[in-house]
């Protein structure tokens, strides 16, 4: 099936199809630093409070297939530094949605007048994200022995990318 997937801005009405990938994601236990699902309160309040919250919509299907958060990396003097995250339903990872949302990313945090998107915790395992990063012309900071905590309790390495907007 061809798809015809573009990004938009969350809408509350989204609230639901969103909450599935997040909390797939938070569940899986392999790339995000949060270990509690978030519920329809606490999802509206966490979107909500997002420079600004995109979804990977597909044109004809009206299906939610991914989202990503966009939001200050720090405050002050380093405000003008940005961070995002991305979230793929499961079933729709490897159409390319990742680079979609990333791409919008960098255009959104231009617009909203940061100067830079760090990431601080890329987990070494997630190697297609990492090469879909590299790609695109992030560079690689440096690496945290140890830095994330993985759903079985190991630790696992995390690297830090960077790159201008």
């Amino acid at each position: 099936m061809n798809r015809e997937i573009f990004i938009r801005n969350y809408r509350i009405e989204d609230m639901e199809q969103m909450l599935a990938i997040w909390n797939e994601v938070v569940k899986e236990g392999n790339a995000f630093p949060q270990e509690e699902c978030l519920d329809t309160e606490t999802g509206k309040s966490f979107f909500g409070s997002q420079t600004y919250c995109g979804v990977a919509q597909d044109r004809e299907e009206k299906q939610i297939l991914g989202l990503y958060i966009l939001h200050p990396n720090n405050t002050g003097r380093c405000g003008h530094i940005c961070n995002a995250s991305y979230a793929i339903s499961k079933k729709y990872r490897g159409l390319h949605i990742g680079e979609k949302l990333v791409r919008d990313s960098l255009k959104k945090g231009k617009e909203y007048g940061f100067r830079i998107l760090q990431f601080n915790a890329v987990v070494v395992s997630n190697v297609s994200a990492r090469h879909l990063y590299e790609r695109i012309g992030f560079r690689q900071l440096g690496t945290i022995r140890g830095g994330f905590r993985r759903k079985n309790g190991e630790y696992e390495d995390i690297c830090l990318y960077v790159i201008d907007l």
